[in-house]
């Protein structure tokens, strides 16, 4: 996804005057740019680098729906609804078959040794912005075995 279809997508939610939505969006934008910033890019924003900071938004996000007290439905109706808006903008992550499929392929050398942060190492350069940590993490412990 590219920014310039984020700020597009603000610019409009600001129109229909959805504040939640323009909310949502303009913290992606502003996260993606943050993100950019601290890598040393200004201009010409790899879509990468918007999915990194739509992801490490979404899990911020469902941090604070998890956290949230219980007594507060208002705010966690609140954090749901901007972890919603995020979830439209994140990129499809890979399913556990996937996964597999992908390290089978791509890193059976690797996986003959057993060492399990060798593996890791090796498949999250790949994967990573692709699928979920916690189910990679599973995966290769469950190929360890």
């Amino acid at each position: 996804m590219k920014i310039e279809t984020l700020q597009k997508d603000m610019i409009a939610a600001m129109k229909a005057k959805d504040k939640v939505r323009k909310d949502a969006i303009s913290a992606l934008v502003a996260a993606t740019k943050k993100l950019a910033i601290d890598e040393g890019v200004r201009d010409n924003i790899p879509e990468e680098l918007v999915a990194r900071a739509v992801l490490k938004e979404m899990k911020t996000l469902k941090e604070q729906v998890d956290t949230c007290p219980a007594d507060r439905d208002d705010l966690r109706s609140e954090y749901q609804a901007r972890l919603d808006i995020t979830a439209e903008y994140a990129p499809k992550m890979l399913s556990e078959e996937e996964i597999k499929q992908v390290i089978n392929e791509k890193f059976a050398d690797v996986i003959a040794t057993k060492n399990k942060g060798m593996i890791m190492k090796a498949v999250m350069s790949e994967l990573k912005g692709k699928a979920d940590g916690k189910v990679i993490s599973q995966v290769v412990a469950e190929l360890c075995k």
